[in-house]
């Protein structure tokens, strides 16, 4: 388990008779964030799986490239990146790179401020989602990333990353302009979206390493119980503010459902009730009936593996090594799985140990797929001890 340095800010929408007026931000503070490559990789090869061809050649191509640039120190040092490889890069594999790192980042984020468990509680992308969601998300326009579900309600996560060639990896003082112009976005998106939770986090790659600025509004319910323990260094408490010009914040978007949709939900009802439906107990429904696509997706992933793991929880796992050598020798090796079947969430792993437990095995089980990220120059873990882990 590595870590990034992790900036935390609090966000308020200022609204006029007109619409949005301006943000306001104030820092909380800064701290070691944990992070889990493996998390990394496992975000994105569940993205290629539910792509409407499963091809395994792309999903293990993209996780030998992603791990090519991706650096840390021994045992529990720091998440960082090989720039001199990425500098060399075409410019879509640069972002390539630094939003699948921003993906992993904020998901670690998530369990470590909202206390989100893979396994226990779901896990979506928008990028399948739209096609599924009909009625409850828009299409096109804005959007974030991840639907993160949590007792609360859903939370949406929106990942940005960037390359940052400065000594100082943290911007100093007020947030950036893409920032800013990304937060007002996003609250345009969740007004739309009947005040859907949302939160942002910003990654920078560069020479001092990955750190990470992370946003979160202050009148969300997903922040209410906010872990903010790990935070070392508290924040100022002077708040920056920006003008933000925005529609009428009462506009509404409704969302028509498809009649084509299989088991598409009826059209909201006109008024503040069918609005919320648009996006509460509708939302719900429509990550379940997204859950069939992602079954059936792993089903394919699951048959086309020819060797078998080992059990778990009486699943049969199939899956391969794969070396993060698509750029020069490789750092990392990283072992990809897929259970034959969903185990009950009690047996599944609950937690990871914290970033000071450099003994464990770097790994993440979310659904039906496994990742697991070690050294190229440390041994493969026995399925027991990786098993072992997983029940603990």
């Amino acid at each position: 388990m590595s870590s990034v340095r992790a900036r935390v800010w609090h966000f308020t929408v200022e609204w006029g008779s007109a619409g949005a007026e301006a943000v306001q931000a104030v820092e909380i503070g800064q701290g070691p964030l944990p992070v889990s490559l493996a998390a990394v990789v496992n975000i994105n090869a569940l993205a290629c799986d539910l792509r409407r061809t499963v091809d395994q050649r792309v999903r293990d191509h993209e996780t030998s490239l992603l791990l090519s640039y991706i650096t840390s120190s021994p045992g529990t040092g720091s998440l960082g990146v090989d720039c001199s490889a990425l500098d060399s890069s075409s410019g879509h594999i640069r972002r390539f790179v630094s939003e699948c790192t921003g993906l992993g980042v904020m998901t670690s984020a998530s369990e470590t401020l909202f206390d989100w468990k893979p396994g226990a509680n779901g896990l979506s992308s928008f990028d399948v989602l739209p096609g599924k969601l009909v009625g409850t998300y828009a299409k096109g326009g804005v959007r974030p990333d991840l639907l993160y579900d949590l007792a609360a309600g859903p939370l949406a996560g929106e990942a940005r990353g960037r390359r940052r060639d400065r000594e100082q990896m943290l911007p100093a003082g007020q947030g950036t302009q893409p920032q800013k112009a990304r937060l007002a976005k996003l609250a345009q998106w969740s007004v739309d979206h009947n005040e859907h939770a949302y939160f942002m986090s910003w990654v920078w790659l560069g020479t001092g390493g990955v750190y990470v600025d992370i946003f979160l509004p202050d009148d969300s319910p997903a922040t209410a119980g906010l872990k903010t323990g790990w935070i070392d260094v508290p924040g100022s408490a002077q708040p920056w503010r920006f003008r933000v010009p925005r529609p009428d914040p009462r506009r509404r978007t409704v969302l028509e459902p498809n009649p084509l949709a299989a088991g598409a939900d009826p059209a909201p009802e006109s008024g503040s009730e069918g609005l919320a439906y648009a996006t509460g107990a509708a939302a719900e429904t429509a990550v379940r009936r997204a859950a069939v696509a992602v079954e059936a997706a792993m089903n394919q992933s699951f048959a086309r593996e020819d060797t078998t793991l080992g059990t778990f929880s009486g699943a049969e796992v199939r899956g391969r090594w794969i070396r993060g050598d698509a750029v020069g020798p490789a750092h990392y090796e990283v072992l990809l799985g897929v259970l034959g079947e969903r185990v009950p969430v009690a047996h599944r792993a609950q937690r990871r140990r914290l970033a000071s437990q450099s003994d464990r095995l770097d790994v993440f089980l979310e659904g039906r797929l496994l990742t697991l990220v070690k050294p190229i120059d440390s041994p493969r873990p026995s399925w027991d001890r990786i098993r072992s882990e997983l029940l603990e």
